[in-house]
C-alpha cells in the first residue's frame, strides 16, 4: 500500500458486507430505493412547508431543517456505499475519507441538538399555548437554527481532528462509511484516551439532550392529560408521538454506537445501529411526521391537485 507517510494511507478499503457477497446485489436494491424514498420524502416536506402559508410555523421550519439535513447526511453515505456494492474494490481516498467523517459527524451533531430545539418548542406550544407566539418569535427559531448547525460542526471539526491525528496500522475499515469508532480500531496506540474524549465529547449531543427531551415530554404528558377535549388530546399525542418515535429511532441507536468503546461494539451491531441512524431514520422521517399529521398530509393533498389542474390547463 502506498503511502504519505508512515500512519496516513493514500486510501481506505471499505469492507461494509464485503464478508456476505451474496447479500451485495440485494442491499444494492435496498440502499438505492431507500435513497430514492428519502430523497422524494424530504424533498416533498420542505416544498410543502414553504409553499403552504399555513405551515410557516416554528414547528414546520425546525422540521424542514431536519429534512435538509437528512438529505444532506443520506448523500454523503449512501452513493459511495452504492458504488461500492457494484463494485469488487470497495475503495474510499484519504481526502474522500475526511470529508465523510467531517460532514457526517456535523449532521449527526446538528440533528441531536436540532430533536432537543423541536422537543422545546413542543413543549411552549403545548405547556404555554397563549405565550407560544411571543416566545417561538422568528428571531429566536433562526437563532435556535443556527446554534443547531455551528454546534454541529464546531463538534465535528474537534472529533476529527482527534481521530485523524492518530496513527493509523492498516487501511482496511470494517464499516461501510468512515466513521470515528470504525477508523480507531485501526489506530497503532492506545485508543483509551482517544475513547474518553470521545465519550465526553458525546454527552452534550446525546446524553444531555436525551434527558432535556424527557424532561420536556413529562411535561407535555401531564399537560395533555389536563386536556378536556379528547379531539384535542388525540392532536396534541399525535404530533407529540410522531417526534418522540423519530427521537428513540436515532437516539436510540447512536447511543448503542458512540457511548461504548469501540472495541466492545460488535462488527454487526455497529454497522445495524449505523444503518439506522445513517439511512432507515432518515428515510422514515417524511413518513412518520407525515401519517400522524393531517396538517401535512392536507398541504400535501393540495399541492399534488394544483400540480394535476396545472398540467390539465
Amino acid at each position: 500500500m502506498n503511502k504519505v507517510n508512515e500512519s496516513i494511507p493514500w486510501e481506505f478499503v471499505l469492507l461494509g458486507f464485503s464478508d456476505r457477497p451474496w447479500l451485495e446485489f440485494l442491499l444494492f436494491v435496498v440502499f438505492l430505493v431507500s435513497y430514492i424514498l428519502t430523497i422524494f420524502g424530504n424533498l416533498a416536506i420542505i416544498l410543502v412547508a414553504h409553499l403552504d402559508p399555513k405551515l410557516h410555523t416554528p414547528m414546520y421550519f425546525f422540521l424542514t431543517n431536519l429534512s435538509f439535513l437528512d438529505l444532506c447526511y443520506t448523500t454523503t453515505i449512501i452513493p459511495q456505499m452504492l458504488v461500492n456494492l457494484c463494485n469488487t474494490r470497495k475503495v474510499i481516498s484519504y481526502g474522500g475519507c475526511v470529508v465523510q467523517l467531517l460532514i457526517s459527524l456535523a449532521l449527526g451533531g446538528t440533528e441531536c441538538i436540532l430533536l432537543v430545539i423541536m422537543s422545546f418548542d413542543r413543549f411552549v406550544a403545548i405547556c404555554r399555548p397563549l405565550h407560544y407566539s411571543v416566545i417561538m418569535h422568528q428571531k429566536l427559531c433562526l437563532q435556535l437554527a443556527a446554534a443547531c448547525w455551528i454546534s454541529g460542526f464546531s463538534n465535528s471539526v474537534l472529533q476529527s481532528t482527534l481521530t485523524l491525528k492518530m496513527p493509523l496500522c492498516g487501511h482496511k475499515v470494517d464499516h461501510f462509511f468512515c466513521e470515528v469508532p470504525a477508523l480507531l480500531k485501526l489506530s497503532c496506540v492506545d485508543t483509551t484516551a482517544n475513547e474518553a474524549e470521545l465519550f465526553f465529547l458525546c454527552l452534550p449531543f446525546l446524553l444531555i439532550p436525551v434527558t432535556l427531551i424527557l424532561i420536556s415530554y413529562t411535561f407535555i404528558a401531564r399537560a395533555v392529560l389536563r386536556i378536556q377535549s379528547a379531539e384535542g388530546q388525540r392532536k396534541a399525542f399525535g404530533i407529540c408521538g410522531s417526534h418522540l418515535i423519530v427521537v428513540s429511532l436515532f437516539y436510540g441507536t447512536a447511543l448503542y454506537m458512540y457511548l461504548q468503546p469501540p472495541s466492545s461494539t460488535s462488527k454487526d451491531g455497529g454497522k445495524m445501529a449505523s444503518l439506522f441512524y445513517g439511512i432507515i431514520t432518515p428515510m422514515l422521517n417524511p413518513l412518520i411526521y407525515t401519517l400522524r399529521n393531517k396538517d401535512v398530509k392536507g398541504a400535501f393533498k393540495m399541492l399534488v391537485a394544483s400540480v394535476f389542474l396545472m398540467k390539465k390547463q
